[in-house]
Order: structure tokens, then C-alpha cells, then sequence
């Protein structure tokens, strides 16, 4: 298989654990992992820091041009750490702030042209996994698997309130739901790449799954895609 490399486009709504397989996946299969949540997060935050109006046009063009993201492997977290102009904000871009924008900011067209950029550079080669919400639709339409992963909505608010509560103590569960809610809704609405299920992609609903079991039930699938590439 580490011959017949493919990309793995894995989408979904938030807290359906997509980053978290996503990372495993690449783990175990050697694959570069690409967060293209965190991208749009850092880009938010570097918006919120820096006062940009995200509804004026001339602003975003001009803030972006000042925006550089990479992406660094960690040794001891086996995953990548995203660097905004050189700073680590794998932590600041988890803020409960940046969450109640990040859906807004990811909507503009500019920034999506923008990111959409990067991650297509970033996938030429092959061998990685990416997350996101228009990764099998818009990025990789030609991904050689893709999968749109799903949950049941007080699964995620679970998740996400448990997740958001290390850091943040103070956050109950309402703010959480209300916040999913809120971005459910700009995602699926917005006129630029909306989210939705591509038509080739594998549905994975993940309510009752442990994560090993949604990790060999994707990894069974890439072998299957990697066969057939193979064999192409």
C-alpha cells in the first residue's frame, strides 16, 4: 500500500470526530495529516487579534495577504501543529471565541479561495489524510476516498462540551449546543462550498462507534482504494 498512496478527504458537521480519526488514520498509515479546520480557525483568530472587518471586502483581501500557514510535525503527538506567521496556535485557535466566528469567517468567499489554495498545493503529491467540511466536494473532488462522517446532535454536544470544559471550565452544555446549532446552520447555508455529502462518498455514522472501530472500518476502506489503484 505505502506504493499506491491515495488522498483521503474525510467531511462532516463539527464534532463528529473527524479530526480525531483523521490523525489515526494518518498515523497508522503513514500519511501527512492536514487539519483544514485549524486553517480556517487561524485565520479567524489572526482576523479577531487584528480587528479586520470580515464584512468589507478590501479588509479580508488585505489581511490575507498578510497570513501564512504551515503546518509542523509533532514527535510526541504524532500529529501536525499549525503555525500562524511563524507562532504556534494550535491552543489559541481552540478559544471558545474563535469558535463562534470561525463558521462566519470560513463562509467568505476570499477565504475559502484562499485555503482552498493551500490545501490543493499541500495534497499533490499524494499520501495525505484531510478534514474538513468541502474536502471530497470542492478540494479533492477526485479523491480516491472520501468520507462524510455523521453523529447523533446530543452525541456531539457531548463531545464537544467535554472537549471545550478541559480548557474552558466554565462553558456549559447550552453555549456548546447553541454554538453547534449556529454553525450547523452557516455551513450548510452558505453560498460559497456549502456542506454536503459528495455523491461517491462512503457515509459513516459514528453515534455508537468506538474510535477503534471507526478506525479499521476507514482503514479497510482505504486498502480497498489503494488496491484498486493499484490495479487501475
Amino acid at each position: 500500500m505505502a506504493t499506491n498512496k491515495i488522498i483521503v478527504a474525510i467531511d462532516g458537521f463539527s464534532s463528529c470526530g473527524k479530526s480525531t480519526i483523521a490523525k489515526q488514520l494518518a498515523v497508522r498509515l503513514g500519511y501527512a495529516y492536514i487539519d483544514s479546520g485549524a486553517m480556517y480557525r487561524a485565520i479567524t483568530l489572526y482576523f479577531l487579534r487584528n480587528g479586520v472587518n470580515y464584512n468589507n471586502h478590501d479588509e479580508v483581501v488585505a489581511a490575507l495577504n498578510d497570513i501564512h500557514i504551515t503546518f509542523v510535525f509533532n514527535e510526541d503527538s504524532k500529529t501536525s501543529d499549525i503555525y500562524l506567521n511563524d507562532e504556534d496556535v494550535s491552543l489559541p485557535i481552540r478559544d471558545m471565541l474563535v469558535a463562534d466566528k470561525v463558521s462566519q469567517v470560513a463562509a467568505i468567499k476570499e477565504v475559502r479561495h484562499f485555503a482552498v489554495a493551500q490545501q490543493k498545493r499541500l495534497g499533490r503529491k499524494k499520501g495525505i489524510v484531510m478534514d474538513g467540511r468541502d474536502i471530497g466536494s470542492v478540494v479533492f473532488p477526485d479523491a480516491e476516498l472520501k468520507v462524510f462522517m455523521v453523529a447523533d446532535p446530543a452525541v456531539r454536544v457531548m463531545r464537544r462540551f467535554k472537549e471545550m470544559h478541559a480548557t474552558n471550565p466554565h462553558i456549559t452544555i447550552d453555549e456548546v449546543r447553541h454554538n453547534l446549532e449556529l454553525r450547523d446552520y452557516i455551513d450548510s447555508t452558505r453560498e460559497e462550498s456549502p456542506l454536503h455529502q459528495a455523491k461517491d462518498a462512503l457515509l459513516l455514522d459514528n453515534s455508537s462507534m468506538t474510535r477503534e472501530e471507526q478506525l479499521d472500518k476507514v482503514i479497510g476502506w482505504v486498502k480497498e482504494r489503494s488496491m484498486a489503484r493499484a490495479q487501475a
